[in-house]
């Protein structure tokens, strides 16, 4: 199942689990910690008091009481203090062991914040590196749901300079386009120009000579009739599914690399293999283009397969091309930036 990143208030977030950033003592308190407990109700608390606490890295977990989650698994994240004390090594097992209690919980799905990014001051941009790290090692062996949930903005953030760079590159492709715009109306204007009225009144003419000449042809000789619906079709290219299938055949994956690959659901990846004549949504396919690491011009044409193209005019298209032209084709890294810029995630459901 795909890793997912949302804007929201986790404790109105629907998932068989959600991930508490707790303190030592399992108690509440400020932040997402203190927000979580008021949402789920004097329950919690009364549990919560039943586990004797819980050592930082670790994880343990509780009924969701009033929330819109089965169960709360509680972590205590490392606090900031230098980055020479294990902090990473302390939230990465943070994560693992949250994800791995969750699925022996039986959870399909689960949703974390980002764990000591808060008041516990771990850097933010490492705090989101290390969250996505592990849900996609985790993605790699287990067949599970899971979110990063961020409240607002000024959470979550990409490198100054990957941004710059992102942003310059759409910049510049919207420079472009408008120039060629430009262009193409000039022209334009100075055809229409020149032309004399009798020159367009014999154009005119020639044209209409032209298309009664073609409906004769068509009448007559029963041209039209011969293209039937069974010629036309038996002309047509291979489909998306099919074109996907050769693909990854050609170059050794299998299908569970590939839709892990493209952060796709394997339920959809199923549909796709079974239908050939699947339309997929443009995301998907962009997604798939990146799992089988095609350059721009294999991209353009893989798309065209769906019916779909990579413009100069939308955000997501140019976020999209930036990557595949710097060969980066991690589709977590990918969606970091699409977030970013507030477009659709590549296998986002």
């Amino acid at each position: 199942m795909p890793f997912n990143i949302i804007r929201a208030d986790i404790t109105k977030v629907s998932a068989d689990a959600i991930i508490n950033a707790a303190n030592e003592s399992l108690l509440g308190g400020g932040g997402v910690d203190g927000a979580i407990h008021r949402a789920a109700g004097p329950g919690l608390l009364e549990e919560c008091r039943t586990l004797g606490g819980c050592r930082t890295g670790e994880a343990k977990a509780t009924k969701g009481y009033n929330l819109d989650s089965k169960f709360v698994i509680h972590t205590v994240g490392p606090i900031w203090r230098g980055g020479r004390n294990g902090e990473e090594s302390l939230l990465r097992s943070c994560y693992r062991n949250s994800f791995e209690l969750a699925v022996k919980l039986g959870c399909e799905s689960v949703a974390f914040p980002l764990i000591s990014a808060g008041v516990y001051g771990y850097p933010l941009r490492e705090a989101i590196s290390i969250a996505t790290d592990e849900a996609k090692k985790f993605l790699n062996e287990n067949d599970i749901e899971i979110t990063m949930v961020v409240f607002d903005r000024s959470s979550f953030d990409i490198s100054a300079e990957r941004f710059t760079d992102i942003r310059r590159y759409i910049d510049d492709a919207y420079a472009e386009e408008q120039k060629r715009a430009d262009g193409r109306r000039t022209a334009f204007s100075n055809r229409a120009a020149a032309a004399a009225p009798s020159a367009l009144r014999r154009e005119n003419k020639l044209f209409a000579g032209r298309l009664k000449a073609s409906e004769s042809v068509c009448m007559s000789e029963n041209v039209c009739d011969d293209l039937s619906a069974a010629d036309m079709f038996a002309e047509r290219d291979e489909s998306f599914s099919q074109a996907l299938l050769r693909m990854i055949d050609e170059r050794g994956m299998t299908d569970a690399q590939t839709y892990k690959l493209a952060n796709i659901d394997r339920k959809l990846f199923s549909k796709i293999r079974g239908d050939t004549h699947y339309k997929p949504k443009k995301q998907t396919a962009v997604a798939f283009a990146v799992a089988l690491k095609l350059d721009l011009p294999e991209t353009e044409k893989f798309l065209a397969k769906a019916g779909y193209a990579l413009s100069n005019s939308l955000d997501f298209d140019l976020i999209i091309k930036y990557h595949i032209a710097h060969g980066i084709y991690d589709i977590f890294v990918i969606n970091e930036a699409l977030f970013r810029f507030d477009q659709t995630l590549l296998g986002q459901n």
